[in-house]
């Protein structure tokens, strides 16, 4: 969905000969889609579309269909401290490039070892997604890497903010902007996906591939917000029943934002109110308070600030 959204970026990564791209953009805009279908384009060996498309069909996109191409490797911020727990601060550490610093053996490939292998179809290709939580150690690690790749290996860096990669990577990549797509666009994207092009799930994109990626996720938890912002207004009772239930379906990456949206057409200052209230359930959930207090405590608040005469 990014490539179609996106085919311009495509083109113009299709024709970069360099060894480094910073793809910056929103969050959700579709960069790692468009990060993929670049990956995807470099190691194609068919007949590949105006924009530069990968045809599909080849070896290396049936590989790149699967999720698991040979000469694809993504690094993201690490997921659990050293004793296990999610991690609060996002952050890629020197460990995710160099397999001797990985003290807990969280990544499973790391760039150096990923890098030492000559490619299996046409090209080796790191995505970072999240340039801007590489540690200071780690972006200079990959500072060799970047200006001598292996075997002519190309790195996508993602960013939403370009100001906060450090200069080591910003400096050495050429830089692409990935811009929100038009309301028509993401419309049209659906019908060719064989989508219906609900007004509400094109509002909640707001130009955004990357929700179109995960559209039954993005459904679902739009679904599970409508529920439990009606059942605030029935009832204590009900309340409590809605917020036990969304604790077990909960999706830190969509629910969120997906209650933030039911909750927009409310008055200004009892959104502000509801906004603290979530954010201190998500500080809570991070401190690893008790999950089923902590959404009981979420509902009152929000019955409270709903209620505000």
């Amino acid at each position: 969905m990014a490539a179609v959204l996106h085919a311009s970026v495509l083109e113009q990564a299709g024709a970069f000969r360099g060894n480094a791209l910073l793809l910056s953009g929103p969050a959700r805009v579709g960069k790692l889609g468009l990060a993929l279908a670049i990956a995807a384009g470099q190691n194609c060996s068919g007949t590949r579309g105006i924009g530069g498309e990968a045809c599909g069909a080849c070896p290396s996109c049936l590989a790149m269909a699967t999720g698991a191409h040979p000469d694809v490797l993504q690094v993201e911020p690490r997921a659990t401290t050293a004793t296990g727990k999610a991690a609060r601060r996002k952050l890629i550490p020197i460990g995710a490039i160099l397999d001797a610093r990985d003290k807990t053996h969280e990544y499973e490939t790391h760039v150096y070892e990923f890098l030492e292998v000559r490619p299996t179809h046409r090209r080796r290709v790191v995505i970072v997604n999240g340039a801007e939580h590489l540690g200071p150690e780690a972006a200079n690690a990959l500072l060799k890497l970047v200006e001598e790749p292996p075997h002519g290996a190309l790195f996508l860096f993602l960013a939403e903010d370009v100001r906060a990669v450090l200069p080591t990577i910003s400096s050495r990549s050429a830089r692409l902007g990935v811009a929100p797509a038009s309301d028509r666009a993401l419309e049209a994207a659906l019908s060719r996906a064989g989508e219906e092009a609900d007004p509400e799930l094109v509002e909640f994109a707001a130009g955004r591939a990357g929700v179109l990626d995960a559209l039954e996720t993005v459904r679902a938890a739009l679904q599970d917000a409508r529920e439990f912002d009606t059942a605030l207004d029935v009832g204590l009772l009900s309340a409590l029943e809605a917020a036990e239930a969304l604790e077990k379906r909960l999706d830190p990456a969509w629910h969120p934002e997906a209650l933030r949206f039911t909750w927009r057409t409310r008055p200004p200052h009892r959104r502000a109110r509801a906004d603290t209230a979530l954010d201190e359930l998500q500080g809570a959930l991070e401190a690893y308070a008790s999950p089923s207090l902590s959404f009981q405590v979420f509902a009152l608040a929000l019955r409270d600030a709903f209620g505000e005469a």
